[in-house]
């Protein structure tokens, strides 16, 4: 299991990297921690059906275009979701898929979510430190 030191250590090392113009190396680092992340936060708590590493690690990825890497966006106009109530992130997620709450983008984004594949993300993000 990767220590909280390795990852405060992949985080270094991805925030260095967001300092120079965004390359293709740039971005292989920050998937690689996001598929780290993801993988210590799934062995710490597991939805009512476990999604494979694989597909969290597409789902995150997905939000990571533009709620970071590690939760915190870097536009202002886009929230943060890293530590964010697991609760808060599901019910979100779920009146976005609705269109109950209007937002063009997330209603694309959640549009094919399952409940499940919501609720891992939502976990995945309550976990991240913010």
């Amino acid at each position: 299991m990767t220590s909280r030191a390795d990852f405060d250590d992949e985080r270094e090392k991805a925030r260095g990297c967001s300092a120079a113009p965004l390359g293709l190396g740039c971005m292989m680092l920050k998937l690689d921690r996001i598929c780290a992340t993801l993988l210590a936060c799934l062995s710490l708590s597991l939805p009512a059906r476990a999604l494979e590493n694989s597909e969290l690690a597409d789902l995150v990825a997905q939000c990571a275009a533009c709620h970071g890497a590690e939760g915190i966006a870097k536009d202002v106009e886009i929230p943060n979701l890293a530590g964010q109530h697991d609760r808060y992130l599901i019910t979100q997620l779920q009146n976005f898929r609705s269109g109950k709450r209007p937002h063009k983008e997330m209603r694309y984004m959640s549009r094919h979510l399952t409940d499940e594949e919501i609720e891992a993300v939502a976990q995945y993000y309550m976990q991240l430190r913010h």
